[in-house]
């Protein structure tokens, strides 16, 4: 566990004490291509701007606009959509609906590739997986922005309810009804996808079969944040490329593996015998029907 939570704030690194990183810090501004100027997260008037959180020695993001620096994640995506020699724009939070006109959620990024006269050719999409968090995160924020300075380097390992990352709620809260919905719309019109998401999110991830790039359905982006020491600032790193199919993606990441079927036999047979115990010592008979 680390003792501060926080790796970065609006951008920065909690011990960049820079001028920019102030401020950023001081006007609640965002770096990485977010729809307006300022941080929006969690709350437009009161932003949470906790870009990512430390968690046993690793970096995790937990804001999906942070995945935006550079827009490294367009330019991979692209590449897999159409290839290198290809004209191409983004277009964000577009809307998907289904046959009867009602709506399965936006895309985060649609990628369309256009001939010399501006006319689409093709398109695919780009999901940007960021990681939930249990605990509270908003009380170590707070308390880090009275006094930067001094709180650079706090713990906060004795406090309440700790952030943590939570990758198996990011998993079947977020990316499995991501895939359902909008990736089973787009695998019908025969539309690749690209799932964009952090390093230690991917390896929590069951392990899914890889095929060759040409017969992928998904390509699986997948980055790092590493820390520019020189600069004190983190950078959208890549780590490598997955390619795999939908439906056995799909699968994998929704099936949930079972447990030992005694030790579930077990419990049953513990509250059973509590139950028939519990009757029998009030004195009243034998109940072949009781309910546990």
């Amino acid at each position: 566990m680390s003792k501060h939570p926080i790796a970065e704030v609006f951008g920065f690194p909690c011990d960049n004490l820079t001028a920019e990183a102030q401020r950023y810090r001081n006007n609640r501004l965002c770096p990485f291509g977010n729809k307006v100027p300022n941080c929006t997260k969690d709350k437009a008037r009161d932003p949470l701007g906790v870009c990512s959180v430390l968690h046993q020695s690793e970096v995790v993001i937990t804001c999906p606009i942070r995945f935006r620096q550079g827009w490294l994640i367009a330019e991979d995506a692209a590449n897999f959509l159409f290839g290198n020699k290809a004209n191409w724009t983004t277009l964000t939070e577009v809307r998907l609906a289904d046959n009867l006109g009602k709506s399965a959620g936006n895309i985060d990024v649609v990628l369309a590739s256009y001939d010399d006269e501006g006319q689409v050719l093709d398109f695919g999409a780009l999901e940007i997986q960021a990681v939930y968090i249990s605990g509270n995160i908003r009380q170590p924020f707070k308390y880090y922005m009275k006094d930067p300075k001094k709180h650079a380097q706090m713990d906060w390992t004795k406090r309440p309810n700790y952030p943590r990352p939570d990758y198996l709620s990011s998993s079947r809260k977020r990316l499995a009804p991501q895939l359902i919905f909008k990736g089973g719309i787009l695998k019908q019109w025969n539309k690749k996808i690209c799932v964009a998401l952090n390093k230690s999110f991917f390896h929590t991830l069951p392990e899914l079969t890889q095929v060759r790039r040409e017969d992928a359905d998904i390509a699986w982006l997948i980055y790092d944040l590493k820390l520019d020491k020189k600069s004190n600032k983190y950078d959208l790193s890549r780590e490598k490329a997955v390619f795999t199919k939908f439906e056995d993606s799909l699968l994998r990441i929704t099936q949930t593996q079972a447990g030992d079927i005694n030790k579930f036999i077990e419990v049953l047979q513990n509250k059973v015998d509590k139950k028939l115990n519990g009757n029998n010592k009030c004195g009243g008979a034998e109940n072949n029907h009781a309910t546990v």
